[in-house]
């Protein structure tokens, strides 16, 4: 649709309230309205917004769940991402700007899941990694998914995770998204 100019991906979930929309190139005017009539109409928005970019408060604003890596959420708010203190100063403020849910994602450390005022991070799984190409995009995939099939932020981190954690363990990107049994049965 016209109005989805500037967006990368829209799936939507039938019988869910579930969009997720990634972001490929600027969100520009067209896409940020997409995003505002997702969640005028009451759908939950999850953004991963890879590559990192600046993001205005009315895109914030708009956002069921966030969740930029240490860089990202650094350009996003100013903070430098170091560690899992300055990861949760970071998820704060994206919170404050009106972010309902925000998850910072740590690499090999695991997650840091931000929901009603509490953070707790959730530890990544221990895998020989051999290419870490997909891990952020194959951990939102798992994340929506769960997410789509009712289960609660947390949860949907570890799945997410255990996704991601299968993928790294593999060559390529695209190659190496694991089968949701495969992921299930990790």
């Amino acid at each position: 649709a016209d109005h989805l100019a500037g967006v990368g991906v829209l799936v939507v979930v039938p019988g869910n309230d579930l969009h997720l929309i990634g972001v490929v190139v600027d969100l520009g005017d067209h896409g940020l309205g997409g995003i505002e009539q997702a969640a005028e109409r009451g759908k939950r928005v999850v953004l991963n917004p890879a590559p990192a970019a600046t993001l205005s408060e009315q895109l914030l604003k708009n956002l069921y769940l966030i969740t930029p890596n240490e860089t990202e959420a650094e350009l996003i708010t100013g903070i430098p991402v170091r560690d899992e203190r300055s990861a949760e100063q970071a998820a704060r403020t994206i919170h404050r700007a009106g972010v309902r849910h925000v998850i910072v994602t740590l690499g090999k450390k695991g997650a840091l899941l931000c929901e009603g005022g509490r953070c707790e991070v959730i530890p990544a799984y221990r895998v020989e990694a051999v290419d870490t190409t997909a891990a952020g995009d194959v951990f939102n995939a798992g994340l929506v998914v769960a997410l789509s099939e009712g289960r609660n932020l947390t949860d949907a981190v570890r799945f997410g995770a255990k996704a991601a954690a299968i993928s790294v363990t593999r060559m390529g990107a695209q190659a190496s998204a694991p089968y949701r049994s495969e992921t299930a049965a990790f």
